[in-house]
């Protein structure tokens, strides 16, 4: 498809003559095939235009209006002022060509989640897992922090995996033993991503399993069941006799 710009780069509204508004358009035109154009319009007529294979402006203008269009646009610096607009419209076109090329990459923003890879049980040794998915480009970078602190030590992370829509996702991990009190946090920045973003996580020992209280507890029931049923064979052969 052919490239080409058009720059209006001056509109006056004015009266001339009359009380009746006139518009004045001044306009510079290039294509993709080197072609320039630069004119004057008076109420859509044209005025003059500049003719860039003979380096001179051609009037329009009706002798009966001026005997010396010239003096009309001379202080416009009608000549000067198109070659540089020319360059200008050219470099546009120029731009244009290069993006259709080359377009923007498309990019997707990574969805993150932060869990543990075991059941989490009060100072003992646990992995965070930090799952980062669906970004595009694949080029993420990743942080931890325990308790608002950067954390390095005990940090990995995997190769990245592509998805079936094409889109990348990546693991990475931190090896940690969880106490209480401890927060932590998995930072992603990524190119599609306005501001990183952030992750937090804290152990919950709420749900700890039973300990030795519970297995004491069933210890005792099961020694007051056997008192029970003894009672009840010592009172059973009593009655026998």
């Amino acid at each position: 498809m052919k490239r080409s710009a058009l720059i209006i780069l001056m509109i006056n509204r004015f009266c001339a003559f009359s009380q009746i508004p006139h518009e004045v358009l001044y306009v510079v035109g290039c294509f993709e095939n080197g072609t320039t154009e630069a004119q004057f319009e008076f109420d859509a007529e044209e005025l003059l235009y500049v003719d860039f294979d003979r380096d001179e402006v051609v009037y329009s203008i009706p002798r009966f209006l001026s005997d010396d269009p010239s003096k009309v646009f001379k202080n416009y610096k009608v000549f000067r002022n198109a070659k540089n607009n020319k360059q200008v419209c050219v470099t546009i076109v120029k731009t244009f060509n290069v993006v259709e090329k080359h377009p923007p990459e498309e990019m997707d923003p990574p969805e993150s989640t932060l869990y543990p890879s075991e059941e989490v049980q009060l100072e003992v040794e646990n992995i965070l897992i930090c799952f980062v998915n669906h970004f595009y480009p694949p080029e993420i970078k990743v942080s931890w922090t325990r308790n608002g602190r950067l954390v390095s030590e005990g940090v990995s992370l995997s190769r990245y995996y592509v998805n079936n829509d094409q889109t990348f996702h990546q693991f990475t991990t931190l090896t940690f033993t969880p106490k209480e009190g401890d927060i932590y946090s998995c930072t992603v920045e990524h190119l599609a991503l306005g501001r990183p973003k952030t992750k937090i996580w804290e152990p919950d020992f709420s749900h700890l399993s039973p300990g030795p209280d519970v297995y004491c507890g069933l210890g005792l029931t099961l020694g007051l069941l056997g008192v029970a049923a003894g009672t009840f064979f010592m009172v059973k052969g009593h009655h026998r006799q």
